[in-house]
């Protein structure tokens, strides 16, 4: 497992690097986030623990860059306000740790995370009684298959891909069309307009849900 640790404390960096090694985790470093998105795009990253503070490019802002390559993140903070947990959160952080904190507890964090997350760059989802799979492009649900025009299929992977977070409505955007796309962020509103009646006419036993102001979220059904 590779994990980039992403802090502008050469002492953070160089502790949080000893115990993730003494676990048998490969660590690399960067001391901010230009860094780490340098290091994030030449090769596969399983976790990145990110301090929200930094130089050049702040925790949060790179938080976003990393859940739009399926990069899951661990945020770093020396503040407990309740708004720097939503920022980390809504940025779509899978987890928030104060500091100081014990080497224990990020380490079962860690764990925690990766456990969950089961690399996004495996091939099937498995949500309520859906199937997702990224070679053959397919959503099936129960016995029916279901063929998805690209972008459609392309949202509703990111979704599933982390149930129950919130991703926004520009991360979507930029994950499905790109940075340098022009076009006003309605034609989102119409493509998952369009999925959730699809998923709807199929009886999938998901639900993809707005979060006001914010973008949007998918949870499984009971």
């Amino acid at each position: 497992m590779r994990i980039l640790v992403v802090d502008d404390d050469p002492y953070i960096r160089k502790l949080i690097g000893i115990h993730l090694r003494k676990e048998g985790y490969e660590a690399l470093f960067a001391s901010d986030g230009v860094e780490a998105l340098e290091i994030a795009e030449e090769g596969d990253l399983d976790l990145a623990i990110v301090d929200v503070m930094m130089p050049r490019m702040d925790g949060v802002s790179l938080t976003k860059r990393l859940v739009n390559q399926e990069i899951p993140v661990l945020m770093l903070t020396a503040k407990m306000s309740l708004e720097d947990k939503e920022k980390g959160f809504l940025a779509g952080a899978d987890d928030y740790l104060v500091k100081p904190f014990e080497p224990k507890e990020l380490l079962f964090r860690v764990r925690a995370i990766l456990r969950r997350y089961q690399k996004l760059e495996r091939t099937h989802t498995t949500l309520g009684n859906m199937q997702i799979d990224r070679l053959t492009f397919e959503v099936k649900v129960g016995e029916q298959v279901l063929l998805l025009p690209l972008k459609e299929f392309e949202l509703l992977s990111m979704l599933c891909s982390r149930p129950e977070v919130v991703f926004s409505r520009d991360q979507l955007m930029e994950h499905v069309w790109g940075y340098d796309y022009d076009g006003d962020d309605f034609t989102l509103t119409t493509h998952i307009k369009r999925l959730r009646s699809r998923l709807e006419e199929v009886h999938a036993k998901v639900k993809i849900q707005t979060v006001r102001g914010i973008g949007y979220k998918i949870e499984a059904l009971t």
